[in-house]
């Protein structure tokens, strides 16, 4: 069968579930809350997910090696992790450090919560971290308070968890 220029080719019919899965991949991308969930991988195994952070109380300190007031993180995080570990659950997360960088800074130390590592910032940026070290207390997948680590986060974490 030979094509007659002045005659245009028949078109085939579309198919409407490819249309359809198209559409439905477009609303999934441009959907605020469709976005795939965070998962931060561990330092030493597991991983983080906002679904562990939408049960319970979680106390996050987001921290980085090259921070000079990261420096003492191992001692602020242990010590609230001791005062609060029956009350919340305390995690950290490293800021954009590749894991060999953390693995050397923590060699030697004792810390006694997980770390998980934000390689990307994306979970920092999610939750509107400014300032490192961070702290985050999230309640039943709620921000309950977003701020500096301070020197002394006890008054902050009994104000947020009610201790």
């Amino acid at each position: 069968m030979t094509h007659n220029p002045a005659k245009p080719l028949a078109r085939r019919p579309r198919r409407p579930t490819a249309w359809l899965a198209v559409a439905l991949l477009g609303l999934a991308l441009a959907l605020p809350g469709a976005a795939q969930e965070l998962r931060l991988p561990g330092l030493r195994g597991g991983e983080l997910t906002e679904g562990d952070l939408a049960r319970g109380a979680t106390i996050v300190v987001i921290w980085a090696s090259w921070s000079p007031r990261g420096k003492d993180v191992v001692a602020r995080v242990n010590a609230i992790d001791s005062r609060w570990r029956g009350q919340a659950r305390v995690v950290t997360v490293n800021f954009q450090e590749d894991r060999r960088t953390v693995e050397e800074f923590l060699a030697g130390q004792n810390l006694s919560a997980p770390v998980y590592l934000d390689a990307d910032g994306a979970f920092s940026k999610k939750h509107a971290v400014t300032t490192l070290p961070g702290l985050l207390v999230i309640k039943d997948g709620n921000v309950a308070y977003r701020g500096r680590l301070t020197d002394d986060p006890d008054s902050i974490l009994q104000e947020n968890l009610g201790r």
